[in-house]
């Protein structure tokens, strides 16, 4: 099949040659037709399939169809997190370059002044985070009534995020007659009762199971003791001679360290978490597609829509506390149909999460044999003991919320295992980035306020999650 027969402009597949994508992915094959046809649509897929071009392909054809460049957008799509707002902005430019289409992005993190500028002089496409968007729409800078294209991209991790009461206010200022698009990795609970609520008479497409991780990524576990987990990770870079790794960590001050540890090693290394400035983890992603650097660490603020073109390592330094996430961690590689190798380093105390991933997964990851390795001296008596968060029980990174910000929660109800170390929840209004592999097309700063709510803990049980605000 190619990108001809799905009925797309000969403008939008000149884009796509241009980027060396020949054939659509299995996602893109069955949502482009429907998009075209106008109807509604809840599609279940992985990261890393393709749904980004699978809905920004034909809203470009669509809008370039009616030919009224108006004032106000006739496209909305509203992501969780700056980076993917960023990334899916990106791919909306470069997969509609012959056509004569406007397209804006709306994020956190960075001045609104020239956000309002640019809302002022129009635009087709609007991409953005919901905080955000509600801050313009309070201010009259955007208006959303002409809006004729809905679309609710990473709808699970909305949720998760507590952004649920955002997106029904954005709903609410939404024309009643528009098409709505729903993309979530996920089908839970929440989520149909999300998708009954806004579309209407949907075309329900699921290419991946549900949490199923990537079929082509290689996964791994080495078991090794916590102090020596730093020593075997930089031997595996070396003597493996990986020249691009990314690796995730829980807290934020334990990427810096690692960072700086990796870097003491000999092995150029960058850390992206929710402390890092919009600019600086722009330049740190950068550096790292570009190979200047050989390891990005990272917290979960990049488990989820950073897309590397052609990724082939993935390391967890430590286990995530949220199975789920475990997924989108080494979804980041073996993208739309490449290889790619998963390695996750297990300390003892970290046994009852790798059940928890492996019981998700249904199958047990392979233990493979530690190599030698040149292990790491004892810590020295006074060494300062790493710096934690005052709750001690949280999943992902550790920072201030901003006003209006609730941290968001990866998984409401998520067993908890008291042995484990702990990281807790970072992503403030909009993180997550771009890149894609060329098969088939896919996908804080300082000044800080402190919280008024402060932290948030995520509970046992079903309970609701936190609201929040994506700026």
């Amino acid at each position: 099949m190619s990108f001809e027969s799905l009925g797309l402009l000969p403008e939008l597949t000149r884009a796509l040659a241009d980027r060396g994508y020949v054939e659509p992915t299995p996602v893109q094959a069955r949502v482009i037709p429907e998009i075209l046809a106008g109807r509604d649509i809840l599609a279940g897929a992985q990261t890393g399939t393709g749904k980004t071009a699978g809905f920004t392909l034909p809203i470009l054809q669509e809008l370039h169809s009616l030919a009224n460049h108006a004032k106000a957008p006739r496209a909305l799509i509203l992501v969780p997190t700056r980076e993917l707002a960023a990334q899916v902005a990106e791919s909306v430019k470069s997969y509609g370059k012959y056509l004569h289409l406007r397209t804006l992005v709306l994020f956190g993190g960075v001045s609104i002044n020239p956000q309002t500028d640019a809302l002022r002089r129009g635009c087709d496409i609007l991409v953005a985070t919901p905080g955000r968007l509600l801050d313009h729409a309070q201010q009259g800078n955007v208006d959303l009534s002409k809006v004729a294209i809905f679309v609710l991209d990473e709808a699970d991790r909305m949720l998760d995020m507590g952004f649920i009461a955002d997106i029904r206010r954005v709903i609410k200022k939404l024309p009643s007659k528009r098409q709505n698009l729903m993309f979530s990795a996920t089908y839970s609970e929440d989520i149909r009762g999300l998708a009954q609520s806004l579309l209407r008479n949907p075309a329900e497409i699921e290419i991946a199971r549900r949490n199923a991780a990537v079929e082509s990524v290689d996964q791994v576990v080495y078991k090794v003791s916590k102090d020596q987990k730093r020593a075997l990770l930089s031997h595996l870079i070396q003597e493996g001679t990986w020249n691009q790794v990314l690796i995730f960590t829980r807290t934020k001050h334990g990427a810096n360290r690692l960072m700086k540890q990796l870097e003491q090693d000999g092995i150029e290394a960058a850390a992206i978490h929710g402390n890092k400035s919009q600019n600086a983890r722009t330049q740190a992603l950068a550096a790292f597609k570009q190979f200047k650097i050989r390891a990005l660490v990272a917290t979960e603020v990049a488990s989820r829509g950073l897309d590397i073109k052609e990724l082939p390592h993935v390391v967890n330094y430590e286990l995530p506390n949220v199975p789920e996430d475990y997924v989108h961690r080494i979804g980041r590689t073996g993208r739309a149909g490449a290889s790619g190798s998963a390695v996750s380093l297990v300390s003892s105390d970290e046994s009852g999460l790798l059940k928890d991933i492996e019981r998700l997964l249904r199958k047990s990851i392979p233990v493979a044999t530690v190599p030698v390795f040149k292990q790491a001296p004892p810590p020295a008596a006074n060494t300062e003991p790493e710096r934690r968060s005052f709750s001690g029980n949280r999943s992902q990174d550790s920072r201030p919320a901003r006003s209006g910000e609730r941290r968001p929660s990866s998984h409401q109800g998520a067993k908890r295992h008291p042995t484990s170390r702990s990281g807790s929840p970072f992503q403030s209004r909009g993180e997550s980035s771009s890149g894609q592999r060329p098969q088939s097309p896919g996908q804080r700063p300082s000044g800080q306020r402190p919280s008024r709510t402060g932290g948030h803990q995520r509970r046992s049980g079903p309970s609701q999650a936190p609201r929040g605000r994506s700026r």
